[in-house]
């Protein structure tokens, strides 16, 4: 992790538990957003009984309100987004996996990576797990792309990327 000794961790796309809990278990404090009250529910609950001396913070709330939802300054931003349409998280209007097409799931994304860069302090990281993904007719979105876009375009700068290599037939 790229974050100082106790600092704040900020998760617009909070989703699971792990990495709220993992946060807190490395000492950093950790503010997750999610839509889904029942997601929010069931993460503090096994919050509670894997780390109830120093609990993560999850918040529902709509990750476009970052600043209203989980004011203050952060050390690290942290997250895993939604995919576009390649998994649904809720019938939630607001929940970017319901977006009625990519260009309008992009405007939402960009719109929470600017907010969350603006929550960030001076030389700090954002670190975001993406990976490509494809449109019906299988090609490439570059999903990739467009994150790094939209963390330049926000006035953040990329430091690296570090690329997870499946070995063929690690299946088995």
């Amino acid at each position: 992790w790229f974050c100082p000794p106790g600092g704040q961790v900020l998760d617009p796309f909070a989703g699971g538990s792990v990495r709220g809990i993992v946060a807190s278990v490395l000492g950093y404090g950790y503010t997750g957003v999610d839509l889904r009250a029942e997601q929010v529910a069931a993460n503090q609950e096994q919050a509670q009984r894997i780390v109830p001396d120093k609990r993560p913070r999850w918040v529902v709330g709509d990750a476009k309100d970052l600043a209203t939802l989980a004011p203050g300054s952060y050390d690290l931003v942290f997250s895993c987004p939604p995919y576009f349409d390649l998994e649904q998280y809720s019938d939630d209007p607001l929940d970017l996996s319901n977006a009625p097409d990519y260009l309008g799931f992009l405007v939402a994304y960009r719109a929470i990576i600017a907010e969350a860069v603006r929550l960030l302090q001076d030389d700090r990281f954002a670190c975001f797990c993406v990976g490509d993904i494809r449109d019906a007719k299988g090609f490439y979105r570059n999903f990739v792309a467009d994150t790094i876009a939209a963390f330049q375009d926000a006035g953040a700068m990329l430091y690296n990327e570090a690329i997870l290599v499946t070995a063929v037939g690690s299946l088995p």
